[in-house]
Parts: C-alpha cells; structure tokens; sequence
C-alpha cells in the first residue's frame, strides 16, 4: 500500500478510513486557515512551475533539493492519490456533503469558470472562492446519488479522479482532471514535482480478448498503454501506468481490468 496507508489507513486504504473525512479535522484552526489560503497558494505555484522548469534544465543538483522539499510539504499539507470509479463511489458514501465547484486549475490557466469538474467534500467553498466570486454562481450542491452518476459522466469523458487533502490526513475533495490540471502539469507531464500517489491498482489487458482497436489508449492520459504491430494486440506497461481505470470505458470487449497491487508478486517496484 502507499505511504499514506501505512500512516493513515488503520490497516486498509487510507482513503476507505473514516476519521479521515471527519468534522473534528476539518474544524482545526490551522486546517481552516489553510483552505482559506488555498487559491492564492495554488495560483502561487502555478506561476513558479515555468521557474522550476529552468531551475531543473540549469541547475539539476539545486533542482533535485528543491524537488524533494517541495514534494514533503506536499504531502503535509495539500497531496493526492489516483483512484478508480469504484473507490471514488465508496468515499462518496463516507462524506457528509458534496459541493460541486469549477476546477480553480483550468479556472488558472484557462481564465474560464465553466469547467465544474471538482467536489469538495464536508467543506464549505465559501472560504476556497473568495478571491474569485464569480466562481460562486456555479456551486452546485449533490447528493450522494447524483454525485455518483456524475462522477461517471467524467469517467466517460475519461477524466481522472483523484483525491485531494488539506492538512493531510483530511481529504476534502474529489478532483476530475486532464492534462489542464496543476497536478498532471507538475508530475506527468514535466516530471517537476510528485504531487500526488498513483491508485493502489494497476491495469491489465487480456491478450485473448483484446482486438487490438485501440480506444482504451486513446483514453490514457499517462502513455502507459502500448501497441504491438507484431501481435495487433494492446498492452499496459506496468511502471507508467496510474491504475486510474479509465482505460476500461474505452473497450467494447471487457478486456482491460484492475488489478490490486499488493496482491501481485514484485509489487512495490509499481509505486
């Protein structure tokens, strides 16, 4: 299991532990008054990721401190993990309440307001928008039925969810993202910064099902699923792949599936 499970997850998945979510977490003086920095901190980073790129390129030595750092203070205070629809839907049924908002990366970066992909979860948005009020108007609150059909609209889509805490171990929300999002731009797409665990799955497809049409890679935002020309079958290279399942939308023939990690032989190389 990951870090965190070993820390926060009573002897199971973090994420599937209660005390996780709870008020009393959520209610800590520090905890709040980090939420209510949150946007500035997030707009923050983004504006340092072009500086980190030419940190990385002209000083790697200062580079691979900076990284480490950056990645410990994630974990402390706001870090993620990529999870399937199946567990999505389970700590949709933990939460006290679901609050659907416009994703504050694609708000950054695209300047739009319109791209509702995140949920918080038991926390009240007020203090997360107040820097941009016009992200109020699109609040939406769900219950757990239309939080969990929403949630498979996007997986559809082929976004991928993943889980978000402030102030560590308290998970507050729900994200649905793609290559706009901060976290994909920070880990997959640059290698700058790990920000976020990798599903406690990896996927796997079944040669004999397979026909080789290659819809579940065009769904794969990690590059981790590979064609062969010689066997016109598709095929996961493990050390990519995030386990998020969106592959699965993607085949008509039920040929890709789950599999736990810490059920497999060699397992801890896959985190």
């Amino acid at each position: 299991m990951c870090e965190f499970c070993t820390k926060h997850g009573e002897g199971k998945k973090w994420y599937e532990v209660m005390e996780n979510y709870s008020t009393a977490l959520l209610a800590e003086t520090r905890r709040q008054a980090y939420i209510n920095r949150f946007v500035p901190s997030i707009h923050n980073a983004s504006l340092k990721l072009d500086k980190l790129e030419t940190v990385k390129r002209k000083y790697p030595l200062a580079y691979r401190f900076i990284s480490k750092m950056g990645t410990q203070q994630m974990k402390k205070n706001h870090f993620g993990q990529v999870v399937p629809i199946e567990d999505a839907e389970k700590i949709i049924d933990l939460v006290q309440s679901i609050t659907r908002i416009a994703c504050i990366c694609r708000k950054i970066k695209t300047g739009e307001s319109n791209h509702r992909y995140c949920l918080l979860l038991g926390i009240d948005p007020t203090g997360i928008i107040k820097e941009w009020p016009e992200l109020q108007y699109n609040l939406e609150t769900l219950n757990k039925i239309e939080a969990k059909k929403l949630l498979r609209e996007f997986d559809r889509e082929g976004l991928v969810h993943s889980i978000w805490t402030f102030k560590t171990p308290f998970i507050g929300a729900i994200c649905n993202c793609d290559h706009d999002c901060l976290a994909f731009r920070l880990q997959v797409s640059s290698g700058l910064l790990n920000v976020m665990f990798k599903a406690e799955y990896i996927a796997e497809i079944d040669p004999v099902k397979c026909v080789g049409c290659r819809e579940c890679q065009k769904l794969c935002q990690f590059g981790a699923i590979q064609y062969s020309v010689t066997n016109h079958k598709c095929y996961i290279n493990p050390l990519q792949c995030y386990g998020c399942g969106v592959c699965r939308v993607g085949c008509k023939k039920d040929a890709v599936n789950l599999l736990l990690k810490e059920e497999l032989p060699n397992f801890k190389h896959l985190w």
